[in-house]
């Protein structure tokens, strides 16, 4: 079985969204932990770490496979590419 390990910038970003969206990123991290690895995936390159992305209705989770652990990096909006400037910051 997987654990999460959910990072700060993640952390906050779910405690600010209306109680719908955020459980609707509760799912899909539960989602994730069963199949890490689903069709819908996306892996991201250009970053040292080898992150993967999912999305989720208007957001992105960016996250990482680190053993048996999934580590939730970032969630962001999806329709703006604020979520990859956040990140590309993050690995400066």
């Amino acid at each position: 079985m997987l654990t999460l390990d959910i990072q700060e910038p993640a952390t906050r970003f779910i405690k600010r969204l209306p109680k719908k969206q955020a459980g609707q990123i509760g799912r899909k991290l539960q989602a994730l932990l069963t199949q890490p690895y689903p069709p819908d995936r996306k892996d991201l390159s250009g970053f040292p770490l080898a992150l993967l992305r999912a999305n989720v209705g208007e957001y992105r989770i960016i996250y990482q496979m680190y053993g048996d652990t999934l580590v939730v990096v970032l969630i962001g909006k999806r329709n703006d590419s604020d979520v990859y400037r956040r990140l590309a910051r993050m690995f400066r």
